[in-house]
């Protein structure tokens, strides 16, 4: 099942970074999935600029730190 939304990174300013997911996620771990689980394919996105992609194995890794931290909420929410 594929999810979709928006998280919002904090910054040390005040304001936030959105960040644009796709995620598709099964009901069961896989080999394919990020570490084992259960989200086979991912993209992030900042401002329209995919900042992390994962299809069954990584294509883009996290390339700046709230593109590191939204895959971490990912994880914890759907792994």
């Amino acid at each position: 099942m594929w999810k979709e939304g928006t998280i919002g990174i904090p910054k040390k300013e005040g304001s936030y970074t959105v960040v644009h997911y796709w995620a598709k996620v099964y009901k069961k771990k896989s080999r394919y999935g990020i570490d084992g689980g259960k989200i086979s394919k991912a993209t992030l996105k900042i401002n329209g600029e995919v900042v992390y992609n994962y299809d069954r194995g990584l294509d883009v890794p996290p390339q700046n730190e709230a593109a590191e931290k939204a895959l971490a909420i990912l994880l914890y929410e759907f792994n």
